[in-house]
């Protein structure tokens, strides 16, 4: 557990770490070096450096906090991935449900696994489900996640490196972009974004703008047309 800079979240929790590259989003991965940071730094839970591993003392932790929380579940990794067992995302759910103080924000890419498990999670109103959508290539992403029996869906449009036209948001609820960062980062467009926003506005979605990206994402920060975008879903309507 840790406070997290991320600017749409609290705090992370990783009950699971490390993790395989699947499409273009992954190629300059921040958990990847991360890992071999916290690996060099004798960090225990990182001595395997990025391969996948499950962390079954983690699962007690959520129910240390004293106050409401926003978490990112597995910011170093996906807990869709499938060296997963079911057995272990379902004893994650189940440290969800029980703690609906919290908000859990879980993000994946691994769409069809999602789809083929979520039947066989409960999905109470605290966890919100979300795909990473890097560009038009992987936009079939988010009819997976259309289908599954999450609550509050979300999309992750980040590191964003194309335009993404014609979005089908029915049943989504949150849309975060971001630019690339890091030291060869991706190009992103103002009009890839703003087309995003105008698409959430017309469809009433919850839109987050969360920053240009870049060699130095601090000097480019997050302003959009003068203003920053800071929309979360509304989930005291969720029952």
């Amino acid at each position: 557990m840790a406070q997290s800079s991320i600017e749409w979240t609290e705090m992370t929790w990783n009950p699971t770490t490390g993790c395989t590259k699947v499409s273009q989003g992954c190629k300059f991965c921040y958990a990847e070096v991360m890992s071999k940071r916290l690996q060099a730094m004798g960090v225990d839970k990182y001595k395997d450096n990025f391969k996948v591993r499950i962390h079954e003392s983690e699962l007690k932790t959520p129910y240390t906090w004293k106050k409401p929380k926003m978490v990112f579940v597995n910011s170093m990794s996906d807990l869709f991935h499938p060296e997963v067992p079911l057995s272990f995302v379902q004893k994650v759910f189940q440290v969800m449900n029980d703690n609906p103080q919290h908000i859990f924000q879980i993000l994946t890419k691994r769409h069809e696994r999602l789809l083929e498990l979520h039947e066989k999670l409960n999905w109470t109103p605290n966890i919100w489900m979300g795909v990473s959508v890097e560009n038009y290539e992987v936009k079939h992403r988010i009819n997976y996640l259309r289908k599954t029996n999450a609550k509050i869906k979300f999309l992750s449009l980040e590191p964003l490196i194309g335009p993404l036209p014609n979005l089908n948001l029915n049943e989504i609820g949150w849309v975060i972009v971001g630019g690339e960062s890091g030291r060869k980062p991706r190009p992103i467009e103002p009009q890839w974004v703003e087309d995003i926003q105008n698409q959430c506005k017309k469809a009433g979605v919850a839109f987050f703008f969360k920053q240009w990206g870049g060699t130095n994402k601090k000097k480019s920060g997050r302003l959009l047309n003068g203003r920053t975008y800071d929309e979360m879903p509304d989930h005291r309507l969720i029952a």
